[in-house]
């Protein structure tokens, strides 16, 4: 009992701490920003392009640490983050969170986005936020499958061990709702070749998680 009480406490501080973990620009930031944060915000690629030219530094960094890459990430500034990075903009760049551009679309959702970082350059396998972890440990958390498996494709690693002690695999189960999206979150993970053995810190598997959680459709795939 002790041990299930534990693990749902820090399920419960986790998921709360990483609701606040990624910050995107807050409205009075995005109307306080000038030069090329400004224009990554409003994806402004010519105004980009000018102050580019004229020497302004595509890695400037606001209060925050966020780069004008990480703000037209989470903007979904498409055209501008490739502006940037064509600027010289550090795809891998990290903001004070240890957020980069990947990860950052990763928990937004924006399979485009992530496509694009990595056609860009950007690095599936890195080691992103307080957790070490990585974007593709993110995106199984919140369940964004499409992300997933983007992320699979681009050979993110699939068994990679958090600070927690958690693999994508075993957050898509303890983090996730059991629901459609994270059931495929956990099918595309298996088929990619995920070590379905790996447990927590405790020893407790993916699968027994599932079972505990009575998460039915997930044992089915976890079995």
């Amino acid at each position: 009992m002790l041990g299930k009480l534990i693990i749902a406490g820090l399920v419960l501080l986790i998921t709360g701490a990483r609701a606040g973990a990624q910050m995107p620009p807050r409205s009075s930031e995005l109307a306080a920003y000038t030069g090329l944060h400004k224009s990554a915000a409003s994806g402004n690629v010519d105004e980009i392009r000018r102050l580019v030219a004229s020497n302004a530094n595509p890695n400037a960094r606001d209060a925050a640490g966020r780069t004008p890459l990480h703000v037209a990430a989470f903007e979904s500034r498409y055209d501008a983050l490739r502006a940037l990075v064509a600027g010289g903009g550090d795809i891998n760049a990290l903001e004070n969170d240890r957020y980069d551009v990947i990860t950052i679309a990763a928990v937004k959702d924006d399979v485009r986005m992530v496509k694009l970082a990595i056609e860009l350059g950007g690095n599936p396998r890195a080691i992103t936020s307080r957790y070490d972890g990585t974007a593709l440990i993110a995106a199984a958390h919140l369940g964004h499958d499409g992300v997933v498996k983007a992320l699979i494709q681009a050979g993110a690693p699939l068994d990679h061990v958090n600070n927690l002690g958690w693999t994508a695999l075993i957050e898509a189960v303890v983090l996730g709702d059991g629901g459609e999206r994270h059931v495929a979150t956990a099918r595309a993970l298996v088929a990619a070749g995920a070590d379905k053995t790996i447990g927590d810190r405790s020893g407790i598997t993916p699968l027994q998680h599932a079972e505990k959680r009575r998460y039915h459709a997930m044992v089915a795939v976890l079995e």
